[in-house]
């Protein structure tokens, strides 16, 4: 991980466990960033719940944020664009306007606080898009710098690459309920992860535009890419560190641009 030097923020790392006269300090001390994870509420199998992404997205922005030692985590957006999951009971999705909307909500309130950074993190891959689509045009609407970090595939790499740096000779090119996620939220908490539920979905090469536009019940019965059974907690923590990592680097550039 990059050595950095910065200020360690006496401040909760969560926007939300916050008072106001905790942010408008914070803000006059130098606590200028804020991390916005976009998840979602959707299968991810029989042994994980619903809130994966959602989970994963309050680890990772907790993490970043105090990475960097100068930033907020702000509450996760959930839900998020989930169709091509609505045929497994529980999954909420809105509509890609929606979550536009929302998003643009949450950068013009941190905007009008002051706040001169507000970085994106999507952690579900129908957010993806969204959030490529209406960050340059809330850069265009604040004046805060706002930062996407959302790249898909750049994201699906860096959790392969954690579960190589932990020892795991497993990949997956298409990450959802396998290994990858398993091992995230065992690192997480591993109370969440039903460990008597663990199976093997379907594996190799996957269609992502087959996906999106049949859904995933047109290729998983089970609703798991990949096999979960593959998964350590350690491998989570690798997964988690090297994202935070490559993620704080970015931010930090995009930072220093400004």
């Amino acid at each position: 991980m990059t050595v950095r030097s910065r200020m360690v923020s006496q401040y909760p790392t969560r926007l939300a466990a916050c008072s106001w006269t905790d942010v408008e300090s914070a803000l006059e001390d130098g606590v200028d960033t804020v991390v916005v994870a976009v998840g979602a509420i959707e299968q991810h199998g029989p042994h994980l719940p619903l809130s994966v992404d959602a989970t994963i997205g309050d680890a990772l922005a907790e993490r970043l944020a105090e990475e960097l030692g100068d930033a907020f985590a702000a509450p996760t957006i959930r839900p998020g664009c989930s169709g091509h999951h609505m045929e497994f009971p529980g999954t909420i999705t809105v509509p890609a306007e929606t979550l536009m909307d929302l998003i643009r909500a949450y950068c013009r309130s941190l905007d009008d606080h002051g706040f001169a950074h507000v970085v994106l993190v999507p952690t579900h891959g129908g957010n993806f898009a969204p959030v490529n689509t209406v960050a340059p045009e809330i850069a265009r609407d604040v004046d805060a710098n706002v930062v996407a970090l959302a790249d898909l595939h750049e994201y699906m790499d860096l959790q392969n690459e954690g579960l190589a740096d932990a020892d795991v000779d497993y990949g997956e090119p298409v990450v959802h309920a396998g290994a990858i996620e398993t091992a995230m939220l065992l690192a997480i908490d591993d109370g969440l992860v039903d460990r008597d539920r663990l199976e093997r979905g379907v594996e190799g090469e996957i269609s992502t535009a087959r996906l999106l536009s049949e859904g995933f019940e047109a290729i998983t019965e089970s609703g798991v890419l990949g096999d979960p059974r593959e998964a350590t907690r350690d491998a989570g923590d690798a997964i988690l560190d090297r994202i935070t990592a490559a993620y704080a680097d970015r931010v930090e550039a995009a930072r220093d641009a400004v």
